[in-house]
């Protein structure tokens, strides 16, 4: 309950401070290039049911037509704001409304696809999902560098799969059996801490 009530209070105020530069970000974007604001795309939440993130769209509209659903290295589909939203990471500032809404929490295992929760193993998926999904945890924070590592690979949808997801899915599980409110501030002080110092 605790935590849920800090993803409320946090959120909303999140969301009143925000808006402001929050309009100018959607400014620059429709300035930017053809198409809308936001970008949403169906993930996989808690218990397995699905439902539309939202954020701030850095790729073409095009994008997921002509390309993967991995991003790697310097991703020619991203556009010119959108290296910019992704670098400073605020990008994932409209999941603020899907943590209101109850979709998902400021901090909790990153949602997945359908596609990949689909490859998780039985026993660890009923864990991860038993939680809602976050803008942030200690995957998130453990993999910074993910697109890096993608470009770097041969084959980077086998990479993602073989390497990068199962220690993320290790994080995840790690996080959802001992999470509570004091876990999440530690996250969330690490989090601001990774963004402040970039």
């Amino acid at each position: 309950m605790a935590k849920r009530l800090f993803d409320i209070l946090a959120s909303l105020i999140g969301l009143a401070l925000l808006l402001p530069p929050g309009l100018l970000l959607a400014l620059w974007i429709k300035l930017d290039s053809a198409g809308p604001v936001f970008f949403r795309q169906e993930r996989v939440g808690r218990f397995g049911r699905g439902f539309r993130i939202h954020k701030f769209r850095t790729m073409r509209v095009d994008a997921e037509r002509i390309g993967g659903p991995l991003t790697v290295g310097a991703d020619t589909r991203v556009t010119r704001v959108g290296r910019w939203l992704r670098a400073h990471r605020l990008d994932e500032l409209p999941q603020l409304i899907d943590v209101l809404c109850g979709d998902m929490s400021l901090v909790g295992p990153r949602p997945e696809v359908p596609r990949y929760v689909a490859l998780y193993p039985a026993g660890l998926r009923e864990q991860v999902l038993a939680v809602r999904p976050g803008i942030t945890d200690p995957a998130s924070l453990a993999f910074r560098g993910e697109a890096s590592q993608l470009a770097a690979a041969a084959d980077p949808e086998r990479e993602y799969v073989e390497v990068i997801l199962p220690r993320k899915l290790a994080l995840a599980a790690d996080y959802a059996a001992r999470a509570n409110l004091w876990t999440d501030l530690r996250v969330v002080a690490r989090s601001l801490a990774v963004l402040l110092t970039r």
